[in-house]
């Protein structure tokens, strides 16, 4: 069984929040400062619905580790070829900055890892290997991230 990114970021946010209290570590940014988390947890949310609502509205798969259905290059994909892992890591690096301590920054760079290193690399096989030519363009025109 694969571990999609959805119930991943769940996970996350729960020990995130489960190390602020526990093993909060260095306090980096003190009340009001942190209250500056809900500019990326906004766009972090922005990105996710821009995408995942495209998807549908497409009808393709969503889910990581099953087969592409359509090659997406619209929408916030014009400007990211990953805008959905794009949001989850802005929503966790927000939540991360409004916790307010250092600990809890391990849940970015968790996802980070997870999506650069097995999520990214999976999908781009899959879309390679079905879209051929036309993913590779899209590829060569579109960064992975930003």
């Amino acid at each position: 069984m694969r571990l999609l990114p959805p119930p991943l970021v769940l996970i996350l946010l729960t020990v995130m929040g489960a190390l602020r209290l526990v093993w909060p570590g260095a306090v980096l940014l003190p009340a009001p400062l942190n209250w500056l988390g809900l500019l990326p947890v906004a766009l972090g949310v922005l990105l996710l619905l821009q995408g995942s609502g495209l998807f549908r509205r497409i009808g393709t798969n969503i889910k990581t580790f099953n087969e592409p259905g359509v090659l997406v290059t619209d929408g916030p994909f014009r400007l990211t070829r990953n805008p959905m892992y794009l949001g989850f890591l802005l929503l966790l690096i927000g939540v991360a900055v409004l916790l307010g301590a250092a600990t809890p920054f391990a849940g970015p760079v968790v996802f980070a890892a997870a999506s650069q290193f097995v999520y990214i690399p999976f999908e781009e096989k899959a879309l390679r290997a079905k879209f051929g030519e036309a993913y590779e363009a899209y590829a060569r025109r579109v960064r992975r991230w930003i």
